[in-house]
């Protein structure tokens, strides 16, 4: 409590015009929240001048999130553009990296185009092969930890599963599948982030990521019967065979971090959620049909992408501000999962919501996360193991969390599982 009331006396000491929620500090001691508070009741279409990432506007309430996300007419997604994220995919090129454009960073119709090659693999027939698969990758992986010690839920569990998933849709070899997990890492991290130290470096394990990639599918291309994992169908659609190299490691990576950081960090958020309202584990041991309700708000609470950006194409109004066309508008979904306008009692973990699929974890639009209906099995699975084997998951100390404005995550939550 301490830290909260600290942070909301920051929040409220500055100049409402100095307020920058890009800053990624506020993110990993997780303070941010006193900001976007501020911003939904003061000035929730805001101008932030100046910031390391250049000018932008800040989206923080439900209504106009939903506004933005839904006319990609006006705000486009497009890399050329800047992309999806606040930390612009061009001056990134500029400093020594590399521009990715991928089907998420594209408005139609190439963006419908290169969606539709990978959307089968998430289509509901598919799941429900995939369903017994992820549950005995669960037992096995719970069944596995050491009841009554310490250890690091993120890497044991999180990781674990997750990487698991994406390694078995790409068909990726199983035993060099934690290579998935650092190039999702890389891919998200800048310099500073402790990931990467500079922008170089990031690009020659990208370059890495690239070479592996192509040889999967040189193999895959040529092959008489097509395969029915991701990079199997990238090679043979008509609307990605002929794709750049670069092009095609930038889906490649799109796959990677959407299949694998945003349900990993929800598998651990879910522990931390229970972990601070036992009231609503106990709800949930009650009465385990709530799982169908849970599973959104843990992906609610923990906004696993904080943010997606856009470009303005054209002059528009929004909240009485004026937009200018090629002007920075970044949705901040952080914000929009906690507007107390459209959201009863939104800064509470509430498994029981009656509309619990109110949120914005998953964007909206044509852009709404390919994957969601595969990221909600997975979580539920996990859970429904869960409350067949451990009393309780008990957190042994605040977790560590990722020094990123983009990825809402983890790197370690300590705890101890009792039987």
């Amino acid at each position: 409590m301490a830290v909260a009331a600290l942070a909301a006396e920051g929040a409220y000491a500055l100049p409402l015009d100095k307020i920058d929620v890009s800053n990624p500090d506020l993110y990993q001691n997780d303070t941010i929240e006193a900001y976007f508070k501020r911003l939904r009741a003061e000035d929730p279409v805001h101008y932030c001048a100046e910031s390391a990432y250049g000018p932008y506007w800040s989206i923080t309430k439900y209504d106009d999130i939903m506004h933005v996300d839904t006319n990609h007419q006006i705000f486009s997604s497009e890399a050329s553009l800047g992309g999806i994220t606040i930390d612009n995919a061009l001056s990134i090129a500029e400093e020594g990296g590399i521009d990715l454009p991928n089907f998420i960073a594209m408005d139609p119709p190439r963006h419908d185009e290169q969606r539709k090659a990978v959307s089968p693999i998430v289509a509901p027939a598919n799941l429900a092969k995939l369903e017994g698969t992820i549950r005995e990758r669960v037992c096995r992986v719970l069944d596995g930890l050491p009841v009554g010690e310490a250890f690091n839920w993120v890497d044991r569990v999180s990781i674990e599963l997750t990487t698991q998933m994406l390694a078995t849709l790409m068909d990726f070899p199983f035993d060099e599948r934690r290579k998935l997990t650092r190039w999702s890492d890389v891919a998200t991290a800048a310099p500073g982030s402790g990931i990467v130290d500079s922008w170089e470096q990031r690009t020659q394990e990208l370059m890495e990521c690239a070479g592996y990639f192509q040889n999967l599918w040189n193999e895959r291309v040529n092959a008489k019967e097509p395969g029915s994992d991701l990079i199997s169908m990238l090679a043979h659609s008509p609307a990605t065979r002929n794709m750049t190299q670069t092009e095609y490691l930038a889906n490649v990576l799109l796959l990677i971090v959407g299949g694998n950081d945003t349900t990993r960090n929800s598998m651990t958020g879910g522990v931390l959620a229970f972990h601070e309202n036992p009231d609503q584990l106990a709800k949930l041991r009650a009465n385990p049909a709530l799982l169908d309700s849970t599973i959104p708000e843990i992906i609610r609470w923990q906004t696993p992408l904080p943010h997606m950006r856009r470009t303005a194409l054209s002059d528009t109004e929004l909240g009485g501000k004026n937009i200018r066309k090629g002007d920075k508008v970044v949705m901040w979904y952080l914000s929009g999962n906690r507007d107390e306008t459209t959201i009863e009692r939104p800064d509470d973990f509430i498994i029981d919501r009656p509309r619990p699929r109110q949120h914005l974890s998953f964007g909206f639009g044509i852009h709404r996360c390919v994957g969601n209906r595969l990221a909600e099995l997975q979580l539920r699975i996990l859970w429904e193991e869960i409350l067949k084997r451990f009393k309780r998951i008990e957190v042994l100390a605040e977790p560590e969390r990722v020094r990123s404005n983009f990825v809402r995550g983890y790197t370690t939550l300590p705890v101890r599982i009792h039987a």
